[in-house]
């Protein structure tokens, strides 16, 4: 999740990718694969992030837990609409009874 910080951080502080690249000092190529999950930003990077927005890399890696825990508690919320989901559908087609539970 600290691809998806990182590429926030950019945004709210309304850089565009060449700008940050150029600036943090490298392609935007790798600007690109760092902020699509593709590629982990080396702790150089983060340092260079860190410097740019004035925010601690600690900063930056809490943002990126709490992200997480947002998207983790996110999947199981939808998880469990789409049983309720389910569970309705069967009872209203008679699949659900007393016995199958």
């Amino acid at each position: 999740m600290i691809n998806e910080v990182l590429r926030l951080l950019r945004i709210f502080y309304g850089y565009k990718s060449i700008e940050l690249a150029k600036k943090i000092g490298i392609s935007q190529s790798y600007l690109s694969e760092i902020e699509n999950g593709k590629k982990d930003p080396s702790l150089e990077i983060l340092k260079k992030y860190s410097e740019t927005f004035k925010i601690k890399i600690s900063t930056l890696l809490l943002f990126s837990e709490e992200l997480e825990k947002d998207e983790e508690k996110s999947i199981k919320k939808d998880i469990g609409k789409k049983m309720i989901k389910l569970l309705q559908f069967l009872e209203k087609f008679g699949a659900l009874n007393e016995e199958s539970i």
